[in-house]
């Protein structure tokens, strides 16, 4: 996985060189053709670009135009697509461990959504509203942010808002939240 842009001793974020780009480029392109079931030759050749030159996209070697690289994801059966970045604030639960809260609810594909996951040992059903309340309860609590990119869903959270059973320091941090997407 690629880290995200780095902070100076300032504490001001730092914006990513060049390089870091085209690494995420590259690790896109590579999801894309790997869920696609596609060789670098085949979708090189449907998207119109030559496969070296794709490779070299693939590996960060070469940054493509927007439009190249909208071409290419095209061919693999992708879009491109505008996302909201989701940033985090840390808090500290009255136990002493941390928690993090997002600065926008996650949306998750269905089959995300609804997995079976496996969070501190224990497998969860989140397709069962029960287990999915119990999982969203960890989560919240213990999950760090990738945890909670990965498998809480804004919409299926504010639906379990109110049976969730929550530290009041953790259920504060996140009220907002549920109640700007509710309201």
């Amino acid at each position: 996985m690629i880290s995200s842009p780095a902070e100076d001793v300032t504490g001001r974020q730092v914006v990513p060189d060049v390089t870091f780009w085209a690494e995420c480029g590259g690790l896109l392109f590579r999801q894309a053709r790997h869920a696609a079931s596609m060789k670098q030759s085949a979708l090189a050749g449907l998207s119109g670009t030559s496969r070296t030159t794709l490779s070299a996209y693939e590996h960060g070697r070469k940054s493509p135009t927007l439009e190249t690289a909208g071409r290419i994801l095209d061919a693999a059966g992708f879009r491109l697509a505008l996302e909201p970045k989701i940033d985090f604030a840390g808090g500290v639960g009255v136990d002493g461990r941390p928690f993090y809260v997002p600065s926008r609810l996650p949306r998750l594909a269905v089959a995300q959504a609804l997995a079976t996951v496996t969070l501190r040992g224990r497998p969860y059903d989140l397709a069962d509203r029960r287990e999915r309340r119990e999982a969203y309860a960890v989560l919240l609590g213990e999950g760090d942010p990738e945890e909670l990119l990965a498998h809480v869903d804004g919409v299926l959270l504010v639906e379990l808002w109110d049976d969730l059973v929550l530290p009041a320091a953790i259920r504060s941090a996140w009220l907002p939240l549920v109640e700007g997407a509710r309201g």
